[in-house]
């Protein structure tokens, strides 16, 4: 009973902890709460990947092209990019198209998901490494072909962007302005990260249920051995295309909320880079463990932000010889390095899985 108590005094003080934190740190700058903000994007990220690489065991390094799916979708839907470029819809949308994110979020996960598919479709019999070079290339397409659908039609405008982007707005209050209710003020970043916390809290309940579910335990079967799944009855083709589709609609909602929080969206955004950042958010955190995923992303997230602070003073005991941003991927490099060297399984790895290791062993 005592123990029960604990838990549950525990899990009040942190959901209390989260309510009010971008409360008091909105007093010392937006900068802060931003950072909150984008670890809770990339805590979407991760824990949508977990899915494919964690419980299905497929590695996917192209995944930041489904985050690109949803952010340019939004961007499309709620910018004067496509009335300016065709004068057709123009026409149609004089006052300019303004979808509602109860619609745009529904459909980029939708369209995200298709797209998910698509790129399970052709790598059903690949695993391991060869998996991973087929999903590089296709986020990498994915990239180009937004860098270069500007001509002979403007769809992405290129490598210039798509700016102008609308802000939210969600049960009549306006995210583009403070909301002040009760002689509180909650700043433009704060109302964000409330919005990106209830979907996270959503997608950490959806995540977990499939884990436990029928589909989670077919998955954890292939990961651990797909021939024997099969040989089981497994419809492997069908549970592998549902990892990915389900994996790629979080990133299509990520990448909804992205383009809504930061206004602005370019290819640049979207590199290889941001894909393997966050495999190794997953990997760091605890491949398969959502605990451990959500730390992952947490610390990955904040951490260049943080370092920020310490670069400047080392690239002034240096003489200024090394740059600023130089040193940050420096020390995220080392404290990579560290994290793996000393916890190889993760930082918060699954229990169940350490279990089933040892007793492989």
């Amino acid at each position: 009973m005592n123990h029960t108590k604990i838990k549950l005094f525990v899990f009040l003080a942190a959901g209390l902890g989260l309510l009010i934190t971008p409360l008091l740190l909105q007093n010392f700058g937006n900068s802060w709460v931003r950072i909150l903000d984008t670890s809770l994007l990339y805590v979407l990220l991760a824990v949508g990947l977990n899915m494919v690489v964690g419980y299905a065991g497929l590695l996917d390094l192209g995944y930041v092209a489904f985050f690109a799916v949803g952010a340019y979708l939004f961007g499309l839907l709620n910018s004067p990019h496509l009335t300016t470029a065709f004068p057709a819809i123009a026409a149609m949308y004089p006052h300019g198209i303004h979808t509602p994110i109860l619609i745009a979020l529904p459909l980029a996960a939708f369209v995200a998901g298709l797209f998910g598919i698509l790129l399970g479709a052709p790598t059903l019999k690949l695993r391991g490494d060869y998996l991973a070079i087929v999903t590089l290339g296709f986020g990498e397409i994915i990239r180009v072909f937004l860098n270069n659908l500007d001509y002979p039609v403007n769809i992405t405008n290129g490598p210039k962007g798509i700016a102008g982007i609308e802000p939210l707005s969600v049960f009549g209050i306006d995210f583009s302005q403070p909301f002040t209710i009760f002689g509180v003020t909650f700043e433009v970043v704060t109302l964000y990260y409330y919005l990106f916390l209830a979907l996270v809290i959503v997608t950490i309940m959806i995540s977990q249920r499939i884990q436990t579910s029928r589909v989670g335990r077919a998955w954890m079967a292939i990961r651990e051995d797909e021939i024997a799944a099969k040989a089981m009855g497994i419809n492997t083709r069908n549970m592998k295309l549902l990892a990915f589709g389900m994996g790629a609609t979080f990133g299509g909602v990520s990448g909804t909320l992205f383009a809504s929080f930061q206004g602005f969206i370019s290819p640049e955004s979207f590199s290889l880079q941001e894909s393997i950042i966050i495999v190794a958010m997953v990997v760091l955190g605890g491949i398969g463990h959502l605990p451990g995923v959500v730390l992952g992303a947490v610390l990955l997230a904040a951490l260049p932000e943080v370092l920020r602070h310490l670069a400047g003073p080392l690239q002034s005991v240096t003489g200024g010889r090394l740059d600023a941003s130089i040193l940050r991927q420096l020390l995220i490099a080392l404290a990579m390095i560290v994290i793996m060297l000393l916890r190889p399984r993760g930082l918060w790895p699954s229990p169940e899985h350490g279990k089933s290791l040892q007793t492989t062993v």
